[in-house]
């Protein structure tokens, strides 16, 4: 099976927030587990969200539907560490683009993951995929 390659250039990145790993966190060999760095990066999308002054429903029962996710892992991370998260928006296209991350240690800048969640924009009342807000493109538009 391909293993997946993800890179981002720096400019794309346009927010960045830190989190501890917790000891909730950790697996049974010891380490971040994934289910846990997906919850993190789901908390760092969030944060993304509200400081660039989006909401998950935007409105008339359209909102943000995550349509896949991948994950490149670069090394292991441990509780206590605190991991920065560097957030983007990448390759828009008529109804969504991809959030996309960056997740290193802060104290070492040591990478720890790169991932992608693909998005859409969904009308919910009506169960259909939606052309991406002009207002939504505009605010990521290079």
């Amino acid at each position: 099976m391909a293993r997946i390659v993800l890179s981002y250039p720096d400019e794309v990145f346009r927010f960045t927030t830190e989190m501890p790993v917790r000891i909730t966190d950790i697996n049974g060999a010891n380490h971040l587990s994934n289910d846990a760095l997906i919850s993190m990066l789901s908390e760092a999308r969030a944060q993304f969200m509200v400081k660039m002054g989006l909401q998950e429903s935007i409105e008339n029962g359209v909102g943000i539907v995550v349509t896949d996710l991948a994950t490149m892992y670069q090394s292991e991370s441990f509780f206590p560490e605190i991991l920065r998260f560097e957030v983007g928006v990448t390759d828009l296209n008529k109804y969504g683009g991809d959030y996309v991350f960056r997740v290193s240690k802060a104290q070492s800048g040591q990478p720890v993951a790169l991932a992608k969640y693909g998005f859409v924009f969904f009308n919910f009342s009506r169960k259909a995929v939606v052309p991406l807000p002009e207002a939504f493109r505009d605010m990521f538009s290079e």
